[in-house]
């Protein structure tokens, strides 16, 4: 077993993400920015030594909550789903992982660290005996041809899309600076219809785009009926070999029109174009499956210096679900 360690560099100094095949657009200096700036919090890129060698990099950031200093790799709320270590195909991330413990609460003085790496596997965090939530999700294997993806789909995800098409519904790639208007004013009849409020603001909505879509790895899509009213919008990164679900809404109203299914399909196809070969749909959700997609399960591990953390955790979980609930009441 190797000794790994991990120092601490600016961006200036940090090896280029480019370098490793296992990066992925949640790592990059600007979707840290974008959490940065959403959720005050410092932006962590640290290099992995194998004794003087570079080996590989992590990537995190540090938020306070009750006065502690928490290291996340993400953090839940963060709507980013994946981080960790980006490492060279010779080095064990159960090591990388053991060399991360050690560096969160000695070095960076955190009392709690979350990580979840895309490339760990369950097996592994249950041999080294973490606290961990399995997050279950669908992915899409985007090297079929067109016409085998399509006929994966659910025949009634099929009908939908066919029927978008006979109705009128066009979908366009959005660059202007309305979108973000047009996806939270849609993202908010969503959940009016569960008597809830969005879990993120608009402003969040609007840094993801401000910093994520002159890099080209920001794909958002709209959908608009025959007269040319935008009913239905979806966001879409990607990078490397993957592309991802962000975020996708639709007013009730039009959806008997189906843009959602059409939405789905215009992203797949866009991304596949330009060499994409996965689509991560980020997170379950039974409406998911009709796509066509396999399961995956990712281990979003927990570490905690002291034990009564991961219940003060928890109950803040809690307390945010119940605000929402609180909000959508009043709302309606």
């Amino acid at each position: 077993m190797a000794i790994l360690r991990l120092l601490r560099v600016v961006y200036d100094e940090a090896p280029a993400l480019e370098s490793f095949d296992d990066c992925t657009i949640f790592q990059t200096i600007q979707w840290l920015n974008f959490v940065a700036c959403t959720q005050k919090a410092e932006p962590v890129i640290a290099v992995v030594k194998d004794g003087e060698h570079t080996v590989g990099r992590f990537t995190g950031l540090i938020v306070r909550r009750y006065g502690l200093r928490i290291l996340g790799s993400p953090f839940p709320g963060w709507t980013t789903p994946y981080m960790g270590f980006n490492l060279k195909p010779s080095i064990s991330r159960t090591d990388a992982l053991l060399a991360l413990e050690s560096f969160a609460f000695r070095d960076l003085k955190c009392a709690h660290l979350e990580i979840m790496d895309r490339r760990l596997s369950l097996d592994e965090v249950q041999r080294l005996g973490y606290r961990y939530k399995a997050y279950n999700g669908l992915e899409i294997d985007l090297t079929k041809g067109y016409d085998e993806l399509f006929s994966a789909m659910d025949p009634a995800c099929r009908r939908c899309i066919r029927k978008a098409n006979k109705v009128g519904v066009q979908v366009e790639e959005a660059k202007d600076v309305s979108f973000v208007d047009d996806y939270y004013a849609q993202l908010q009849d969503v959940f009016a219809k569960q008597n809830l409020v969005p879990t993120y603001s608009k402003e969040r909505v609007r840094s993801l785009v401000d910093n994520l879509l002159p890099t080209g790895r920001l794909l958002l899509v709209r959908a608009r009926d025959s007269e040319g009213a935008c009913i239905a919008t979806g966001i879409f990164p990607a990078m490397n070999d993957t592309m991802y679900f962000w975020g996708g809404a639709s007013y009730r109203s039009y959806q008997i029109l189906r843009p959602n299914e059409v939405v789905q399909w215009f992203a797949m196809r866009y991304w596949k174009a330009r060499g994409i070969i996965k689509y991560d749909f980020g997170g379950g959700g039974e409406y998911k499956r009709k796509y066509g997609g396999y399961d995956i399960a990712v281990p979003w591990i927990r570490i905690s210096k002291y034990p009564v953390l991961e219940y003060l955790r928890n109950g803040a979980r809690e307390l945010f679900a119940f605000k929402q609930r609180i909000l959508g009441f009043r709302k309606r």
